[in-house]
């Protein structure tokens, strides 16, 4: 099992340039690069399928089993109806957002938020790219037009942090739009919270290997394929670049009003009830059950100041 983190101050905002990859003088372990990954060959070599469950320095030997998940789920489901009961009565305003590798469970750790909440009052925004009109707006435009009035919840499936990930690895922005955008969210994200926004931010990591099996997956699945996308193919060959992205905009943009947590997340069932847990925690809701909700894994949701202390997302060389 992988050592355990030390503790450090989550919501102090960590300074570094653009360019800065966040990792200290001993980083976490990388995996060594493989090769042979084929996204459409029927199966994958093994050294991947074995090296998948424990890239990343993924902490636990074994996958969570699923009767104990089921049991754990239904009671923070249950939470989860009283503190959208709560929002409701006082008018509270919640937006969750979630960030992440291709193939992380963005979608799926979602969905066991929102699967038995009112869709009047939990709603989930995946936006597409922008079009003519909108990339003629201010970036944070078509954002701030999703978020919720009084007594809702808002899901960011992706944000306006494509400008910090996809868009830059990928050359659709300027190095300039870039460096603009990790000075200006902080600063959109302070006037959400001095208007009563809660804001939470949630950022889902997966190892090298664990990319590639869940990738492949999709492609082989036809009831799945759809979730891959033209830039989902490049996630494997620019993974350092997505690391070193990733890095700068985990810590130049976790701040005391929106603080930045990591969700370990190659076992899909851990991350999925540890993120409700955190977000349960985080809120001041009535009729709290602490029992019920259970003890947070420090191991599958860290702040990001002990994230990037202890190497920051992994890379393969």
């Amino acid at each position: 099992m992988a050592k355990k983190f030390s503790g450090s101050n989550a919501n102090a905002p960590i300074a570094l340039s653009a360019g800065e990859s966040a990792k200290p003088a001993k980083a976490r372990p990388v995996s060594p690069k493989l090769k042979g990954f084929d996204i459409e060959a029927d199966t994958l070599p093994e050294a991947i399928i074995d090296a998948a469950y424990h890239s990343g320095d993924y902490p636990y030997g074994k996958r969570m089993k699923r009767k104990r998940y089921n049991r754990e789920l239904e009671l923070l489901q249950i939470e989860l109806q009283k503190l959208t009961r709560w929002a409701s009565k006082h008018g509270e305003r919640i937006v969750i957002v979630f960030e992440g590798r291709d193939g992380a469970g963005k979608g799926g750790t979602i969905g066991r938020f929102t699967q038995h909440l009112n869709p009047r009052q939990a709603r989930t925004v995946a936006l597409p790219k922008p079009s003519d009109t909108e990339k003629g707006q201010w970036y944070f435009q078509r954002y701030a037009s999703e978020m919720p009035t009084a007594g809702e919840l808002v899901f960011f499936d992706r944000s306006w942090y494509n400008r910090a990930g996809v868009e830059r690895v990928m050359g659709f922005c300027t190095p300039d739009e870039t460096e603009s955008f990790l000075h200006e969210a902080p600063v959109f994200e302070g006037m959400l919270a001095r208007d009563g926004i809660r804001l939470i931010k949630l950022f889902l990591t997966i190892g090298r290997e664990m990319q590639m099996t869940r990738l492949h997956a999709r492609w082989h699945d036809p009831l799945k394929r759809w979730k891959l996308s033209p830039i989902d193919f490049e996630a494997i060959p620019r993974f350092d670049d997505y690391s070193r992205a990733f890095d700068a905009m985990l810590g130049r943009t976790s701040t005391e009003a929106a603080p930045w947590h990591v969700v370990r997340s190659n076992d899909k069932l851990r991350a999925r009830l540890n993120a409700i847990r955190h977000v349960l925690k985080a809120i001041p809701y009535a009729d709290k059950d602490e029992a019920a909700i259970g003890k947070l894994d420090e191991e599958i949701v860290i702040p990001v100041g002990r994230y990037l202390h202890h190497g920051g997302e992994p890379e393969s060389r």
